[in-house]
């Protein structure tokens, strides 16, 4: 699948999952604190940054997570991996110029970027940015796609 979605995001729906990919559409540093390090990832503006929400859920809370980082440069948080939080964690994010989406792995303890806590619906799929484009690859779970709108959202209109 080959998706041109300019400054948008685009929910993919898995049966039980989804993910919430839009393009980074700037250059900034991701900062990455682990429980005893920090580190920092550079983001180009033809990089990826998706959300995954492997048991389902709101979008919205998934669409503010990416915003989060994508807009307002929000670090990620990396647990370690026998941390009893990471069984909680619903919406995960990854960001760099490939994802890897697997279930296979426990959520919110990779620093890694190229790889995503996924459902096992979107396991095995492949994210990647060219070009203003995002390429979607082995995503044979997908049941609907949509562009998000682009609009502020309820609580940044408020303020």
């Amino acid at each position: 699948m080959i998706l041109t979605p300019g400054d948008r995001a685009v929910l993919i729906r898995g049966h039980t999952s989804f993910l919430i990919v839009a393009r980074a559409g700037r250059r900034f540093p991701l900062i990455i604190d682990t429980f005893d390090d920090e580190f920092v990832q550079g983001i180009m503006p033809d990089d990826i940054i998706a959300v995954s929400a492997p048991e389902g859920g709101f979008v919205r809370p998934a669409q503010y997570l990416l915003d989060l980082v994508r807009l307002y440069d929000q670090p990620l948080l990396v647990l370690p991996k026998e941390h009893p939080g990471s069984k909680r964690l619903r919406y995960l994010l990854s960001a760099g110029p490939e994802i890897h989406l697997s279930c296979g792995i426990i959520r919110g303890t990779h620093p890694e970027q190229h790889l995503l806590c996924s459902g096992e619906d979107l396991s095995g799929g492949v994210l990647s940015g060219k070009d203003g484009v995002i390429f979607v690859e082995n995503l044979s779970g997908v049941k609907s796609w949509s562009y998000l709108p682009n609009e502020p959202l309820e609580t940044e209109q408020q303020l």
